[in-house]
């Protein structure tokens, strides 16, 4: 393949990688932006339904804006988001991002009620909703469906890893066989769907995490977010941390983990949309690694180096 710039790749645009901006433009005239929601809600390796304490690297707080309270209405938590972005753009349309925990794990009704609240902001046109594998019943999976002929739906499930023992291990509660099959669900019935990948998880080698982008690839999955494992404060992979840190592969350096994701989206399918490589955390809560990189500095940087190696997003995938 020419290894110009300007080649344009199976995805249809001369980026090294299938990127999630560049798609959403393409669905929306005008810019649309995430706006996160707290409804309330827990989890089922929470409050016992599957196990207690949540994920071992779970700390919510190191995601959740200034605007987005629990104790305002969702109608109160829209209009604040609404008002914090509407600062910036004036022409701005808004996805309503139920974000924090187990997204679905309530019964019907109350889901009802909440996402409909979000919906009725007239610049709300559609709803993100951050869920677990195990937690798509038929009756919500029916409703979404129904929503999503009107508006904007997309469920982001927490996949983590492929490997069941590395769920076990960080107290997910399910197998990777029911995030396949909720993924299948999810795009049997149109509704978009993301998964959320960990790299670096404790145990897992490279060849685990890169054979991970082989598997996604035999899946209907629209869109990926990656994140670099971080040890966050306030939780118990933190105190697994400072007990026996030897069994933690931390990513050093970006440029270790610039390195694995150049080969991860080299087996990545080019349908999959990427719309994220690395998390950000307050600094206050991140113990490791120590980057100091946003999301955006880091893509730069990892576009820089998929130019020099004249590679790009599906080149060995099949291989």
């Amino acid at each position: 393949m020419n290894s110009s710039s300007q080649h344009v790749f199976p995805w249809g645009h001369s980026r090294r990688y299938n990127d999630f901006s560049t798609n959403f433009r393409k669905m929306f005239s005008e810019r649309v932006q995430k706006i996160s929601i707290d409804g309330g809600f827990t989890c089922p390796n929470r409050d016992g339904t599957k196990g207690r304490g949540g994920c071992t690297y779970c700390n919510n707080a190191t995601f959740k804006p200034t605007y987005c309270q629990l104790e305002h209405s969702i109608t109160e938590q829209v209009n604040r988001g609404v008002e914090f972005f509407a600062r910036k753009y004036d022409s701005m349309k808004f996805l309503a991002y139920f974000q924090a925990y187990t997204n679905t794990y309530a019964p019907l009704h109350n889901l009802i009620e909440m996402y409909e609240e979000a919906l009725q902001h007239p610049k709300v046109v559609g709803l993100v909703i951050a869920t677990r594998p195990d937690c798509l019943p038929d009756n919500v999976l029916d409703y979404l469906e129904q929503k999503s002929k009107l508006f904007y739906v997309m469920v982001e499930l927490g996949v983590e890893s492929c490997n069941n023992q590395s769920l076990a291990l960080i107290n997910r509660g399910h197998t990777y066989e029911e995030s396949v099959e909720a993924i299948q669900k999810l795009a049997a019935r149109g509704i978009h769907n993301c998964a959320h990948l960990i790299l670096g998880l404790p145990g897992e080698s490279r060849a685990e995490m890169l054979n991970q982008a082989r598997e996604l690839s035999k899946l209907p999955l629209e869109n990926l977010k990656l994140h670099q494992l971080q040890i966050h404060r306030h939780t118990v992979m933190e105190k697994q941390y400072n007990e026996n840190p030897e069994r933690f592969s931390i990513f050093q350096t970006f440029e270790e983990y610039t390195e694995l994701v150049v080969e991860y989206l080299e087996l990545l399918s080019p349908h999959i949309v990427v719309e994220r490589f690395v998390s950000q955390s307050p600094k206050e809560l991140l113990i490791a690694p120590q980057w100091g990189l946003k999301n955006f500095e880091f893509v730069a940087k990892l576009e820089k180096r998929l130019s020099e190696l004249d590679t790009w997003q599906g080149r060995l995938c099949g291989e």
